[in-house]
């Protein structure tokens, strides 16, 4: 019987066609899922850990997340400029510096059991201590502590001018520590986050509130980089924002977990009063996150 055999050059042919075709499967799979790099900070032990929940829910959802790391603020700002990732969860005034900077947009921030979303800053100090007035001089010759770079500490201190009085600033790892060192007498006061003072306060019965700013920040804030991919970044929002109403297993396990109701719709007008605290404490577009 007569055999029909490829020619080199047929052989050569098909095996072309037959690793493009393959090629292009592989590039249609990996188009199936939208790819949104997280960027999760160095010196914050557990913190991909606390988002982990959120895996399965958007897998299910056609969307792959993954967690990079950076190892400063700056850094991470970098990252969202150069296109290594994506979007960060974060506190306000690291989320409104990025936006200050100009390379970062917020869209989500999660709504507690108790149906809070945002927090404010309190002064604590010794009960019997003055109340504060509004002035700098209240804070002369005074030890204030409080956690870096936030809206409800260091930010704060600053956009009232205290670091101009004081006689000496410590930093505290979080606000917790922070009212433990005042109530061990380490500092004269403490500028911390009010919803750990409620939860705090019951260990603390000689220490009280002495002062409290008078306008609200975006707690937890999901922000965007500028640069991310648009259709995707949309994409990765609305199924955060369906955590809230969504039945499924996955997004059950986000709100049981995570120990919230869901996430809320959140834009650049929630941040009004956080944006002009850090304005008042120096943050510009060449801001380092350092002072």
């Amino acid at each position: 019987m007569k055999k029909h055999l490829l020619s080199a050059k047929g052989r050569r042919y098909l095996l072309g066609v037959l690793c493009a075709a393959f090629a292009l499967g592989l590039f249609a799979s990996a188009a199936e899922a939208a790819q949104i790099k997280i960027i999760i900070m160095q010196d914050k032990p557990g913190e991909a850990k606390k988002y982990r929940p959120l895996l399965p829910y958007f897998k299910s959802k056609g969307i792959d997340i993954s967690f990079v790391g950076a190892q400063s603020y700056e850094a991470a700002a970098k990252m969202f400029t150069k296109r290594k990732a994506d979007a960060m969860f974060s506190g306000s005034g690291v989320a409104g510096s990025m936006m200050i900077k100009g390379v970062a947009y917020p869209v989500a921030r999660p709504l507690g059991k108790d149906g809070t979303s945002t927090y404010w800053a309190v002064i604590l100090a010794p009960q019997g201590s003055a109340t504060y007035t509004g002035s700098t001089s209240y804070f002369r010759g005074k030890t204030v502590i409080f956690c870096s770079l936030a809206s409800s500490g260091e930010f704060y201190f600053r956009s009232i001018g205290g670091h101009n009085t004081a006689k000496k600033m410590l930093k505290a790892g979080s606000h917790g520590s922070a009212i433990d060192a005042l109530s061990k007498g380490l500092a004269d006061v403490a500028i911390v986050k009010n919803r750990v003072w409620e939860n705090m306060k019951h260990k603390y019965p000689h220490l009280q509130i002495v002062g409290v700013d008078t306008g609200e920040n975006p707690n937890g804030t999901l922000i965007m980089s500028k640069r991310a991919n648009r259709k995707v970044a949309k994409e990765f929002t609305d199924a955060l924002l369906k955590v809230m109403t969504d039945p499924s297993a996955e997004a059950r396990a986000i709100r049981k977990k995570m120990k919230i109701l869901g996430y809320i719709k959140t834009s650049q007008q929630n941040f009004g009063h956080t944006l002009s605290l850090l304005k008042r404490a120096g943050v510009s577009r060449r801001f380092s996150f350092v002072y």
